[in-house]
């Protein structure tokens, strides 16, 4: 089985790992890959015990509106967009990819114990944009790397395994949360010094156990080769597919409610105590982490468009049972085991489909493109919503919600890429190198 080293570039990994298991086998999730995704569960931890607790401390402990909250999150889940692109551009220039997932890694495990001296809207802020900007930096790198250095007709499995170890972590992350609001005299600064401990930890991992990528061979690029920059980035949007993914995420992104108000919203429908408020996220993450692998090699087969098509049609169905007026105790299994589908079946499905639409020299940088516009559409999301609850109320945030991500998913059916998925076995040759040139097999 292949084993990555500093010496081996990303197509012979991929290569080699699908060589070595011999005829009629799957290749093998790369080393690579397992070594980000326990990176990934190890950071994942640290950031939903402060997740898992946020909400809560901002809303109950410092008294914020919802229209302040809504501000606050859309920060927390939308400030990445501004540094993405960034980001990825880094990360091309001569191969640095771990440098950057490095520094994003680090300046979001600093933020950590940030929070317990920062007491007021604008500092809670400028904490949680400050982690997010690391958020920003490190993510387009690390799914560079999965992507290339997994086969491209088995991308769906390695991002879904990846995302099922993230997701581990955000399976424990609201359990040691909670234990520790149980135990800890000064529950909330507990978890952020915990947090921070534990985000040092990922940091550590990721520097001992993730191979760089190799820098750029000396030989000169092919004519017409991209080159990493911004404009070169910006100028992927005219390739037709990435163009259609683009806009779809965008646009489904507009109409994607924030977590912590699907939370706070069963909360208010259930009465769920302070104490016991911090375990919703383990139901997300618990149907998260069961179907991320299924439904990767699902979107392997039968095309990733339709499994990140279906994943909405999920967050649908949460809507609808967040705005029904059922009352039952399966209402909140029913609404978290449809909200962790949909993540496994979008969010690493996403950069699949992505992966094979950009070329190898501009992969982060096509990558962070998608994201960003997700990004940017989920931050206007939360503040959207944040006021709509405020100004209306919560039934008529929701009920609103619904009916503009329908919209959002009928649109984007009609502006579906014509060839979002590869078919199994070695792709067929591009008619032009430099647009749609992948990681060669």
């Amino acid at each position: 089985m292949y084993v990555a080293d500093s010496r081996s570039t990303p197509a012979t990994a991929a290569t080699a790992a699908a060589r070595d298991l011999g005829p009629g086998r799957r290749a093998a999730v790369a080393p690579t890959v397992l070594a980000l995704g326990t990176v990934s569960l190890v950071t994942d931890v640290s950031s939903e015990m402060v997740t898992a607790v946020l909400p809560l401390y901002l809303v109950a402990g410092l008294g914020l509106s919802p229209l302040g909250f809504g501000l606050l999150d859309g920060v927390y889940n939308g400030f990445s967009a501004l540094v993405r692109l960034v980001g990825g551009h880094l990360a091309d220039r001569g191969g640095r990819h771990k440098t950057v997932a490095v520094l994003g890694y680090g300046l979001s495990a600093l933020c950590k114990p940030l929070l317990l001296v920062a007491g007021s809207l604008p500092l809670i802020g400028a904490v949680l944009a400050a982690d997010r900007t690391g958020k920003g930096l490190r993510t387009a790198p690390r799914d560079a790397l999965i992507s290339l250095a997994s086969p491209e007709e088995s991308r769906g499995r390695a991002f879904g395994v990846h995302r099922a170890m993230d997701t581990a972590g955000a399976l424990i992350g609201p359990l040691v949360a909670f234990l520790i609001l149980r135990q800890a005299v000064d529950g909330y600064d507990a978890v952020f010094t915990v947090s921070f401990c534990v985000a040092m930890l990922g940091v550590l991992v990721l520097l001992l156990f993730v191979p760089s990528r190799p820098k750029a061979p000396a030989a000169p690029a092919p004519d017409g080769a991209p080159r990493a920059s911004l404009k070169a980035a910006l100028a992927l949007l005219r390739l037709p597919d990435v163009r259609r993914l683009a806009l779809c995420a965008l646009l489904l992104g507009l109409a994607t409610v924030s977590d912590s108000f699907v939370y706070l919203l069963l909360q208010r429908r259930l009465g769920v105590t302070d104490r016991w408020f911090a375990l919703l996220p383990i139901g997300t993450a618990a149907a998260f982490l069961l179907l991320a692998v299924p439904l990767g090699r699902l979107a392997d087969r039968v095309g990733r468009w339709r499994v990140f098509l279906g994943g909405h049609a999920a967050l649908l169905l949460v809507y609808g049972a967040l705005l029904s007026g059922w009352q039952s105790p399966a209402l909140p299994y029913l609404v978290l085991a449809l909200h962790g589908g949909f993540y496994a079946a979008t969010d690493g499905v996403l950069m699949a489909a992505a992966a094979g639409c950009v070329p190898a020299e501009l992969r982060s940088s096509g990558l962070a493109l998608i994201q960003t516009g997700q990004a940017l559409a989920r931050f206007c999301c939360s503040i959207a919503f944040g006021a709509a609850w405020t100004a209306w109320g919560d039934r008529w945030a929701i009920g609103t919600a619904t009916a503009v991500l329908a919209a959002c998913a009928a649109t984007s059916f009609a502006l579906r890429p014509a060839s979002p998925a590869p078919a199994p076995g070695p792709a067929p040759s591009p008619p032009t190198a430099p647009v749609s040139k992948d990681t060669p097999a």
